[in-house]
């Protein structure tokens, strides 16, 4: 359950990224309630899932999903360059977090 959570977390970090984009530097007032939302139901599960994983593997794979799907929001709806060499090390990203998850202690 734990790493479900973890997950939720890492979504809410990529709604949170997103909305402060989307808030104009905090000009906006519906992004900007939408990033507060986000960021706070992020920590508030990244701090559920710490009580079931260890707070580096918590943290590394929460801080790795927020930046892999807010540079795939970046490239899909921004306009980010999206060159094959970073797509590798994006992906490589999530592997690195899948094989956090497979040699995590149960």
């Amino acid at each position: 359950m734990g790493w479900l959570i973890l997950l939720l977390a890492g979504i809410c970090e990529v709604g949170f990224t997103t909305l402060m984009k989307l808030s104009d530097n905090f000009t906006r007032l519906w992004p900007t309630v939408g990033f507060a939302a986000c960021a706070i139901a992020s920590f508030l599960l990244l701090s559920f899932a710490l009580k079931t994983i260890h707070l580096g593997t918590a943290y590394a794979v929460w801080t790795g999903l927020g930046a892999f799907g807010t540079a795939l929001i970046g490239i899909c709806f921004f306009g980010e360059p999206s060159n094959p060499m970073r797509l590798v090390f994006l992906f490589g990203l999530i592997a690195m977090i899948i094989g956090l998850k497979f040699v995590s202690p149960h």
